[in-house]
């Protein structure tokens, strides 16, 4: 099997790459970026600097701070028309997975046209679009080396995916300096995220040995610093360990997939607006016990990469003691179930048909190392609430 790998052409990484964007946007002769993010970090100190370096070099950019958590198809419209009114040669996203979504979908309706439901998987995307720039704030999303965004039908509260080359950034800096006023519970949240990117690029029935490696890494990474950020979110060792290894975990994920985890937390997302990776961390333990029958071996690799078990354990104990392990995480980092989090049970089990539906078709569960039907879906979906 050929494994296809595809990077941004430019990854800088370190703490204070971000205040280098001046420098390299004129090395790849670009002059008239429009900057997108939200309106809280549009008001950031940080945000202020990298406008202040840019207009020193003499670069003319504009501001668009309407991304939205959750982008939808709405807000992109939004973003799409500012861009479609100026002569601008690049994007550039600055924030966490929704800035830099919101981006990525901007930059190609703004050159390709369209509606983002034209996009939606199973459509595979890789017509150039402008040129993209992301520079992530949070340590989660990997969204900086991914091809792939997610955005919300304003219609139908369906989270589509949409992947292609055209969604995958040129240039990435990296820099973790940005995530240190990041909140216990981001903090958390988007760290769980960036260990199930690893995790799941490594159980995908896609990956490949190049993404092996990265996400062996990453997972033992990320677990190994997660308590300690979310436990002192000053820890600056720490917090540069997590954004190293979300990045490797979202070069992970970009070159082999996601799995069941991604497939069901979208359209819970969509359908009760709970952060992404909140949603994934609730799914993680209950989707790994389903799954690892069907890739004891690779489930064991993980814990044993992690530092949950030991080289003298079983394969199938091994894979236990990472379930066992996953559900301890969640109780340290204060993860609620759905029921905890406030979701009223009739409304979740009325939605259930549907999610498990959107779940399936998005084509997420089908890499996984056990794939499941739409009524076994349904079935974790139940369970999750109880």
């Amino acid at each position: 099997m050929t494994a296809s790998i595809a990077l941004p052409r430019v990854l800088r990484i370190g703490r204070g790459c971000s205040t280098e964007l001046a420098d390299v946007l004129q090395s790849v002769n670009l002059h008239r970026p429009l900057i997108i993010t939200d309106a809280f970090l549009a008001e950031q100190p940080f945000l202020a600097e990298i406008q202040d370096g840019l207009r020193n070099a003499g670069i003319t950019a504009e501001l668009f701070a309407g991304a939205q958590p959750d982008p939808t198809t709405d807000s992109i419209a939004r973003g799409a028309a500012v861009l479609r009114s100026g002569e601008f040669d690049c994007v550039i996203g600055i924030g966490g997975g929704s800035p830099m979504d919101t981006a990525k979908a901007v930059a190609l309706l703004g050159s390709q046209g369209g509606s983002m439901r034209d996009y939606k998987a199973p459509a595979v995307t890789d017509a150039p679009t402008l040129p993209l720039i992301a520079i992530p704030t949070t340590a989660g999303s990997g969204s900086e080396c991914t091809r792939f965004t997610i955005i919300t039908d304003s219609a139908t509260d369906e989270k589509m995916l949409c992947a292609g080359l055209a969604f995958l950034p040129t240039i990435a800096l990296v820099d973790y300096a940005l995530t240190m006023a990041m909140p216990r519970r981001l903090t958390a949240d988007t760290g769980v995220d960036a260990l199930v990117h690893a995790v799941e690029a490594y159980v995908s029935r896609r990956a490949n040995p190049f993404t092996d490696d990265l996400a062996l890494t990453a997972m033992g990474t990320l677990f190994r610093n997660l308590r300690a950020v979310y436990e002192d979110p000053t820890d600056e060792d720490a917090r540069a360990a997590m954004m190293l290894g979300a990045t490797q975990a979202g070069i992970a994920f970009s070159n082999s997939s996601v799995a069941l985890v991604h497939g069901m937390s979208r359209p819970i997302g969509g359908h009760f607006h709970i952060a992404h990776g909140l949603s994934n961390a609730m799914l993680m333990p209950a989707v790994t016990e389903f799954s690892i029958s069907s890739a004891p071996d690779r489930y064991a690799r993980c814990a044993r990469s992690m530092g949950i078990a030991s080289m003298g354990v079983s394969n199938e104990t091994a894979a236990r003691q990472l379930v066992e392990a996953l559900a301890t995480l969640n109780k340290d980092l204060d993860v609620p179930g759905p029921r905890e989090y406030g979701i009223l049970e009739t409304e979740w089990r009325r939605q259930v048909p549907v999610m498990a539906q959107q779940a399936k078709d998005s084509g997420s569960p089908d890499n996984n190392p056990r794939v499941p039907a739409v009524d076994e879906i349904a079935d974790l979906y139940h369970a999750l609430w109880s």
